[in-house]
């Protein structure tokens, strides 16, 4: 898998939404100020090319549907992020957000929550 451009992310943001669709469903979520019909179809045939989206055919139109999923991309963009900006430490993440966001305690215990319930012999080891 690579790394999308931020507009690849845009059209797939709105393929995962759709599920499905035709060029014109995708440039209709996209909202103002519209972007040409030529520019969503190259953007879309990028992405096929890429392995993210698929497409049937009807004739010359084509409904295309991502082949990717929105987890299966964030987990891969996520491992990318934590390797390149946390010497690959997820323990980095965690402090960072700790030291530099001025988390509240309700965030901060709701955090140590979800980690005991992943984590083995957690709540849900149980």
């Amino acid at each position: 898998m690579e790394t999308l451009t931020k507009t690849e992310e845009k059209i797939m943001q709105v393929m995962w939404d759709l599920k499905s669709g035709f060029v014109k469903d995708v440039i209709d979520r996209l909202g103002e100020p519209a972007v040409p019909y030529n520019t969503v179809s190259s953007l879309i045939r990028i992405l096929e090319k890429k392995g993210f989206i698929g497409h049937k055919a009807y004739g010359k139109t084509h409904e295309y549907f991502p082949l990717i999923s929105k987890l299966s991309y964030r987990s891969f963009t996520f491992r990318n992020f934590v390797a390149n900006y946390f010497d690959g430490a997820s323990g980095n993440v965690l402090s960072y957000m700790l030291e530099e966001q001025d988390l509240s305690q309700e965030e901060i215990e709701k955090a140590v929550a979800e980690i005991n319930k992943t984590k083995p012999g957690g709540e849900d080891a149980q």
